[in-house]
This record gives structure tokens, C-alpha cells and sequence, in this order.
């Protein structure tokens, strides 16, 4: 995340040029003019409080960065931060829960922005075992136990093909939230598997596809997986924010198959 210290303009200008948006088109699109945008950008002119929400709800900027611009303009946090064990988030996380396990017998995790898992869904426990204990220690991290060569990495038959999948969107994360965390995380796990020479070579990249599959070897078979990310529609709360669901389902009809034999169905 960038320092409040840096002059509001400063920062608001990087937020527009990620997001690859003219001065013009985002004027445009909060209604106010070129003009004034620019003046606001370049520190001529100090935005109101009500102003620097509405820039950044025209761009689309995460909760935690719309806190660190409106410290920069001078004005107080507008959005809580409370740790997702507070009481207050009990019902919150409850009723993600009651989401995870209703996907069953397809496998659900919650997630953080750090990629820790939240809650995992039971049908999510047959496609970890033999993984290393270490790796299984809480706060789990999701990617590193995905790609780490003792985590699920040996046994994802697709290896190349799904770890540039999940390096793609850990790229496109760090460079929407500048979150030094998620770029340490990057550089991490860039490094797992560099060198390997998996089953997907020899499978091609597998253009037919909608989606990047997850192809992993389970005690039931390979099982061919799609999956899905679910956020909050309107979150007003920092940590609920950041939490995504990702919800396996098969890709196919043998997939389907084996996954209801995985549960025991």
C-alpha cells in the first residue's frame, strides 16, 4: 500500500493511471470537469471528503487504499477495519460458512487478500491429504499450499498450466492493490517448480477449454475441476471486503463422478 504521507494528488493519479482511464473519461464519469480533476491531481485544489469518495468509487479502488487517500487528503478513515474473529463479523462468517458447505460435495474455501484461508469446506479435506503438515498450519496460505512442491503441486496433473493461471492472478492483484505483502507472496512462489516438466507439457495448452482447469490426482482419480470466485455485492467493512469464496465444481461428467465418490456418496 502506498504511505498517506504522499500528497493526495500524487496518489490519486497512480490509482487513475492503473486503471488505464483518461482524466477526461473519469471527469466525465463523476460529473465533474476536466478541469477540476486536473487541479486536484496536480495539488492546486484540496477535493472534499465527499469528492475523494466519489473518485474512488468511480474507480473502483479497494476499501483499505479509499482509507489511505482520504488520510491523504486530510480527513479521517470512512470505512471500519475489525479482525474477522470480532463478534460483530460472527454472522458475516457464519453465513459464509452455511455457503461453503451447501456447495458439498464440491470443494469451497474463504479466503483473505493474503490468500489465507478463512474456512475451508469439508469437502475440501480428501484433496489435501499428504500434504506437508507445515504447509497446514494455520493461517494456511492457499497459493503456497497449491504450489509448493510438498503441498498439492506434485500431484496437479496440469502443474504448468495452473500455476501460470494462479501466478496471473497474483500479478493482476498486486497491481491493483500495491499490497507489498501480495509482492512478496509473488516472488515467493514464483520460484516453485521453475524448472519442472509436468504432464501438461505433453497435454498442450488445452484450447478447447472455457476455463483453466485444475486437473489433480486424488485417492478416487484425476479429477478435472473448474472454479468460480464469489465476493460480497456491497461490503461497507474492510476485512469482509477482501474475503472471496472459490467454489471447485468438476469439469466433467467422470469428474463428477469421482468427486461423489471422494465424499463417499
Amino acid at each position: 500500500m502506498i504511505q498517506p504521507q504522499t500528497p493526495f494528488g500524487s496518489l490519486f493519479r497512480s490509482w487513475r493511471e492503473q486503471r488505464r482511464i483518461s482524466q477526461l473519461a473519469l471527469a466525465a464519469e463523476a460529473e465533474i470537469s476536466q478541469k477540476h480533476l486536473s487541479f486536484i491531481e496536480s495539488g492546486r485544489s484540496v477535493p472534499s471528503r465527499d469528492m475523494v469518495l466519489r473518485l474512488c468509487e468511480n474507480l473502483d479502488i479497494p476499501l483499505r487504499e479509499r482509507n489511505t487517500l482520504l488520510l491523504a487528503a486530510g480527513y479521517a478513515p470512512f470505512y471500519p477495519e475489525r479482525s474477522l474473529d470480532d463478534p460483530s463479523l460472527e454472522s458475516a462468517l457464519r453465513t459464509i460458512e452455511t455457503i461453503l458447505e451447501a456447495s458439498a460435495p464440491n470443494p469451497a474455501l474463504a479466503i483473505d487478500r493474503h490468500w489465507n484461508m478463512v474456512i475451508g469446506s469439508s469437502a475440501l479435506n480428501p484433496l489435501i491429504v499428504g500434504a506437508d503438515p507445515d504447509l497446514l498450519k494455520p493461517p494456511v496460505n492457499v497459493m503456497r499450499l497449491s504450489l509448493h512442491p510438498r503441498g498439492l503441486a506434485s500431484r496437479i496433473i496440469n502443474l504448468r498450466e495452473w500455476r501460470r493461471h494462479l501466478l496471473h492472478r497474483l500479478e493482476r492483484q498486486f497491481r491493483l492493490s500495491c499490497d507489498p505483502e501480495i509482492g512478496r507472496l509473488l516472488d515467493e512462489v514464483s520460484l516453485y517448480q521453475r524448472d519442472s516438466d509436468d504432464a501438461d507439457r505433453r497435454l498442450g495448452g488445452g484450447g478447447n477449454e472455457i476455463a483453466v482447469p485444475l486437473r489433480l490426482r486424488t485417492q478416487a482419480g484425476v479429477i478435472s475441476f473448474i472454479s468460480t470466485v464469489t465476493v460480497f455485492g456491497t461490503p461497507a467493512e474492510i476485512s469482509l471486503s477482501e474475503v472471496s469464496i472459490e467454489t471447485f465444481y468438476p469439469a466433467d461428467d467422470v469428474s463428477a463422478g469421482l468427486l461423489m465418490k471422494l465424499s463417499g456418496n
